[in-house]
């Protein structure tokens, strides 16, 4: 049950310890794996000012290509600095920059209701308790297991699954898989210990 040597992207691989330290070394394959969690969240924001999907596809094109730019400069270590608050001021303010230049155009049917729409959006990040699983926080740690299950072998995240997020014994988990408890628990602690260091400043809810 070892982990499989790291895939072409957007499987991990890379040499920096953090999928964060890849960004700044402009790594291709960290970037569509943040591609890749993120791109439902921000879209997500973008739909809930009443951008149609077609809009909120074209802001969130102009806010990866702000990231790109500016991630290198993102400080993780800062006071209730997150990733995810410092992704949403960007979305905010591509956010501004469609509205500013939609305000020089005819409205649209609906147009009025998306602007204003975009004047009650709060400038914190927004509760997630209203949004779609797959566009909130919870979507986000899902699509990291789902990179995590690429990238080992498919014993090995069954026991990590099956512990850390199911919460069976591990006993039961071993008995099933063939293996002994201890490997079980193994698996486990390396699986989560990978997580944390791969996302470390960048996932802000509790990993299993």
């Amino acid at each position: 049950m070892e982990p499989t040597s790291p895939q072409t992207p957007p499987s991990s691989g890379g040499t920096s310890p953090t999928l964060l330290a890849r960004l700044r070394t402009a790594d291709a394959g960290a970037w569509e794996r943040l591609v890749h969690l993120y791109s439902p969240l921000v879209f997500g924001w973008c739909r809930r000012t009443g951008l149609s999907a077609e809009d909120a596809a074209d802001v969130m094109q102009d806010v990866w290509a702000a990231v790109a730019v500016a991630v290198p400069r993102f400080d993780a270590t800062g006071p209730g600095a997150t990733f995810r608050g410092w992704l949403y001021t960007v979305t905010r303010s591509k956010l501004a920059d469609h509205h500013r230049r939609q305000a020089v155009r005819p409205l649209a049917e609906g147009g009025s209701t998306a602007r204003d729409r975009w004047a009650d959006l709060p400038e914190a990040e927004p509760d997630d308790s209203l949004a779609d699983p797959a566009t909130g926080t919870a979507g986000v740690m899902r699509r990291a297991l789902e990179l995590l299950r690429g990238d080992v072998e498919p014993a090995t995240f069954r026991a990590f699954w099956a512990t850390a997020v199911e919460g069976r014994p591990a006993a039961e988990v071993a008995a099933e898989l063939g293996v002994t408890a201890a490997v079980v628990y193994q698996a486990k602690s390396r699986l989560l210990r990978r997580l944390r260091l791969e996302y470390e400043g960048l996932l802000t809810a509790d990993t299993p």
